[in-house]
């Protein structure tokens, strides 16, 4: 009965997010711009529009990337400490959180977004990592989008000649 009451009270309060991002013309054309993406419904555009449109728009990608906590830190002490970089996480967790299911439905449904998966995975990646830098180039697009009005479109880091040059196949 209550988690019933709580799924409704979750409905209600989406509905009345997608009415007011309707009624604004800006946040509409930004809707409109982020549900051309494979993976991102109502619930995704409600949450990355809350937590992505105060964000200045002079930031530049790798900017928005760090706030979000999507940037590898590296970790280096003197010159015996050489470690594998790690994500920051020190940005937007929320912002991580609504990129992470849009991300896996990319992966699933759009054949160049798992082939640059599955490269980074057969370059020694764990399937997290893998995950994080596919939700990494879907924010940068994402911003992409927001900042010159257009529809998302895969970006050009899925192409082909990318995967192939990750996988260490030179180009014809």
């Amino acid at each position: 009965m209550h988690i019933q009451l709580l799924h409704d009270s979750i409905a209600r309060l989406t509905q009345s997010a997608l009415s007011i991002i309707e009624q604004d013309t800006e946040l509409a054309n930004f809707r409109a711009c982020l549900t051309a993406a494979k993976g991102i419904a109502d619930a995704s555009v409600v949450s990355l529009l809350g937590e992505l449109y105060l964000v200045p728009r002079e930031l530049r990608s790798a900017q928005v990337s760090r706030h979000a906590g999507l940037d590898v830190r590296l970790a280096e002490s003197g010159s015996s400490m050489k470690r594998p970089g790690r994500l920051s996480k020190a940005g937007n967790a929320y912002l991580r959180a609504a990129l992470h299911m849009p991300a896996l439905s990319l992966v699933h449904h759009d054949a160049r977004a798992k082939a640059h998966y599955e490269a980074l995975i057969g370059r020694g990646k764990k399937k997290v990592q893998a995950l994080s830098a596919i939700q990494r180039k879907m924010l940068t697009e994402l911003w992409t989008c927001m900042k010159t009005g257009q529809p998302f479109d895969i970006p050009p880091q899925f192409d082909n000649g990318t995967v192939r040059r990750m996988r260490g196949v030179r180009r014809p």
